[in-house]
């Protein structure tokens, strides 16, 4: 009962941020599909009779990291188009609602799907959602890099989300990009380049310690 209990909030949660962005009525249907099929696999996958029980903090808390958001900012802009969409997001992240986030992200794109920012936000709502860059999240990053092919920002989330996996070669590449596009004198260029440098020691340290593991096996 609590399981269905949850569902029913999450509902609620995302009809009122369609509500708060102003999202279009008539296609509403699309975003009700969405938690229809998310509903569906929990009631296949899960056990949504059984009762709740108690889970870790992180478990209850958002993934929401100030200075990402602060970055993202930066990169994307704040006063903009899709600040109400990303907005909506943030909230929905830090209070845990990973579902509602991510329809949030998904009703931005629909209303601009050439906007490169909202895919990166999409992509990084489902891997928050996913607990990693799975098959939908990788899609929505790699939308945004088709549509911004020349901006720093969609590669780069996608590496971080990669970062956070645990998946530090992964990431390199993407990394990588988003520094070589991103011209001299811009801003943000030194925090993408102290993200990269941090990222090649950590590979190095990394590469160290298999090899040592190697020479001097158990």
């Amino acid at each position: 009962m609590m399981g269905w209990l949850i569902l029913l909030m999450i509902a609620v949660a995302a009809g009122a941020v369609l509500a708060a962005i102003r999202f279009p009525m008539r296609l509403w249907t699309v975003a009700a599909t969405a938690l229809t099929l998310g509903a569906t696999g929990y009631a296949w996958q899960g056990s949504p009779g059984l009762e709740g029980h108690p889970v870790s903090v992180a478990d209850k808390k958002g993934a929401l990291d100030r200075d990402e958001v602060l970055l993202r900012q930066a990169m994307f802009g704040q006063f903009n188009f899709a600040r109400q969409y990303f907005a909506a997001s943030d909230a929905m992240t830090e209070s845990g609602s990973y579902d509602a986030a991510v329809i949030a992200m998904q009703a931005g794109t629909i209303k601009s799907p050439g906007d490169g920012s909202l895919w990166t936000g999409l992509g990084t709502a489902l891997a928050n959602h996913d607990r990693g860059v799975s098959p939908a999240s990788k899609f929505a990053f790699d939308r945004a890099m088709k549509v911004w092919p020349k901006h720093p920002g969609p590669p780069f989330f996608l590496g971080l989300a990669y970062v956070r996996m645990g998946e530090l070669a992964e990431a390199r590449p993407y990394w990588a990009r988003a520094v070589a596009l991103t011209p001299e004198g811009v801003g943000y260029r030194e925090v993408l380049t102290a993200q990269l440098d941090w990222l090649d020691r950590r590979l190095v340290a990394e590469t160290a310690r298999q090899r040592q593991m190697l020479a001097n096996p158990q």
